[in-house]
């Protein structure tokens, strides 16, 4: 959610730039302060809202502790006691992920979460990781008139399967801030900034006064000791489940959300949390629900949305642009590309 203030903000910000175009004339002035602080405010109303259901729960059904597995239906809680249950689910959603390498960075380093605790706006950015919320945040900040630079070890932006859709978002995004792909980073500290070289696809040295690490949100498992539930897990940690009712192996244990790493969006973890809390209640009767068609939406602009099935070799695949469409031109927004498929494969 914070994300999507802040994105409001920059889009009102290039609006008002591009209004000379409909004979409109408007000069914006942004203050960073202003901003940052709209988005706290509404951020901390929109959190509030949510304890406030939570505070209207029972007494005593509501219990505050860390907790760690000590059998597969029994929890641990930080102050020595123990609960019980028929079955358990896991929501502990997921964390940003910052490389061992920007560690020493200290506070220049920003994540998703930190970012918005920001005063004034720096006046540069590096932001590492060209994924959906990497690109949406770099958009924001360089509409917002702080000089911002994007990088990512990878070679496809937004790790699209759909090439003429990748190279179009990339090309409309590079208008407003440079992106380098395919390239490896070195950091150090610079005074009260930092110093990045890359080298790769493209090489050089540049300083900022801070630095967004967007590489990926991993899930928040590592203090639950899965061990003592005895499930098995994949290499990365995550337990091994059905995806269609979240049920870790035969165990009365249900994964839900950011923690199963599966479809990290939240209309998805709200869906999630009605099947694994559904299956939990009815355990040992497990029911297998119909998950909907995948869907995630990437708030830049343009905007990026991907349903369905990624392309294969398999499959006829189809595109238009949207250069010459009428109302885009209307708009004064002749930018982006769709790919599509139809609903069958090459024989």
């Amino acid at each position: 959610m914070p994300s999507k203030l802040l994105i409001a903000a920059a889009d009102a910000a290039f609006g008002a730039r591009k209004a000379s175009t409909f004979g409109i004339e408007a000069t914006p002035s942004v203050d960073g302060r202003a901003v940052l602080a709209r988005v706290r405010k509404q951020r901390d109303r929109f959190v509030a809202e949510t304890l406030k259901s939570i505070e209207k729960l029972p007494a005593g059904i509501c219990v505050k502790q860390r907790a760690r597995f000590s059998d597969a239906t029994t929890l641990a809680l930080e102050d020595g006691r123990k609960v019980s249950a028929k079955a358990i689910v896991i929501a502990t959603g997921s964390r940003p992920s910052v490389p061992k390498e920007f560690e020493k960075l200290g506070d220049i380093v920003l994540t998703n979460e930190t970012i918005f605790e920001l005063r004034p706006l720096p006046r540069s950015i590096a932001v590492v990781g060209a994924g959906p919320l990497g690109l949406e945040l770099a958009q924001a900040m360089a509409r917002l008139g702080v000089e911002t630079v994007m990088f990512d070890q990878g070679d496809r932006i937004a790790a699209l399967r759909d090439a003429e859709v990748a190279r179009s978002l990339r090309m409309v995004l590079g208008k407003e801030f440079p992106i380098h792909l395919g390239v490896k980073l070195e950091v150090e500290k610079n005074g009260d900034g930092a110093r990045l070289s890359w080298s790769g696809a493209s090489s050089g040295t540049a300083s900022f006064e801070r630095v967004l690490v967007a590489a990926g949100r991993p899930p928040t498992l590592d203090d639950l000791n899965l061990a003592a539930a005895g499930l098995e897990t994949s290499d990365k940690g995550i337990p091994k489940f059905d995806p269609s009712t979240l049920q870790c192996g035969d165990a009365p244990i249900f994964l839900a959300g950011d923690a199963d790493a599966q479809r990290p969006v939240l209309h998805e973890a709200s869906s999630e949390g009605a099947i694994a809390g559904q299956n939990a209640a009815s355990f040992p009767k497990v029911r297998k629900a119909k998950r909907a068609v995948p869907l995630s939406i990437m708030f830049t602009d343009p905007p990026l949305a991907v349903v369905g099935a990624t392309p294969s070799d398999a499959m006829v695949v189809g595109s238009a642009s949207y250069d010459d469409q009428g109302r885009a031109r209307v708009r004064r927004e002749t930018k982006g590309w769709s790919g599509f498929m139809p609903a069958r494969t090459l024989a």
